[in-house]
């Protein structure tokens, strides 16, 4: 008589599908659910991925959610949770590599899904410099300010520091909305239009700003704001 309980024969068929065919044929709360294993050892956790997929949404939605959000959902817990945060920062980690050594004037979208993976799950609004060489490649990327709910304080001389300390010729500014829209406010495009007067004087280029949400993400590039 096997007495082992039936969700360790799932398990194993899960793990077993994946290392044959990768994610293939997987739905999304089954890939949810395979990473749950390796933190939840004794306990199908079939229903706690459909919960977790039911209460944000999709996949998406799980990996912008923040520790204290996903440890209200039942099932989960601390290790659980700084599981899925850990995945999300080693995708941002990734988005962060494709970034290097690609000319970024032509590849808005790839700085927004860096942008949307390190910013979205902060609730506050944060802003962030990348800083850009002559060919428009990633020196660096650091945020500069974090603020409130719905605003951050910027100042252009902040910004014209940390370009010169790069020695830095073009600058892509981003930062989130906690709200999860993303259409620039007035104070976005006063902002915008202020930093891009500062830089210019040293001869430095703004590229794009973009704002990123929940939602998606906008580019004053893309809109014909810069």
């Amino acid at each position: 008589m096997n007495d082992k309980p039936d969700y360790l024969g799932h398990r194993k068929r899960l793990r077993e599908r994946f290392q044959k065919a990768g994610s293939d044929g997987f739905q999304d709360y089954e890939l949810l659910e395979l990473l749950l294993t390796y933190a939840i050892p004794r306990k199908d956790v079939k229903p706690v991925a459909k919960e977790l997929i039911k209460c944000f949404g999709g996949l998406s939605g799980i990996l912008d959610a923040n520790h204290k959000e996903l440890v209200k959902i039942h099932g989960m817990g601390a290790i659980s949770a700084t599981l899925i945060r850990l995945v999300k920062e080693l995708c941002a980690v990734y988005l962060g590599e494709r970034m290097e050594d690609r000319d970024l004037l032509s590849s808005p979208q790839v700085v927004a899904d860096f942008a949307r993976m390190k910013l979205t799950e902060i609730p506050h609004e944060s802003f962030m410099i990348i800083y850009l060489n002559t060919r428009n490649e990633v020196l660096k990327y650091e945020i500069v300010q974090e603020g409130t709910l719905d605003h951050a304080v910027v100042y252009p001389r902040r910004i014209i520091e940390g370009a010169l300390s790069q020695h830095a010729t073009g600058l892509i500014l981003v930062h989130n909305h906690p709200s999860g829209h993303c259409r620039p406010s007035n104070e976005d495009l006063s902002l915008t239009q202020n930093i891009v007067e500062a830089v210019r004087m040293i001869d430095i280029r703004i590229l794009d700003h973009i704002v990123v949400g929940r939602e998606g993400y906008f580019s004053f590039k893309e809109n014909n704001l810069l």
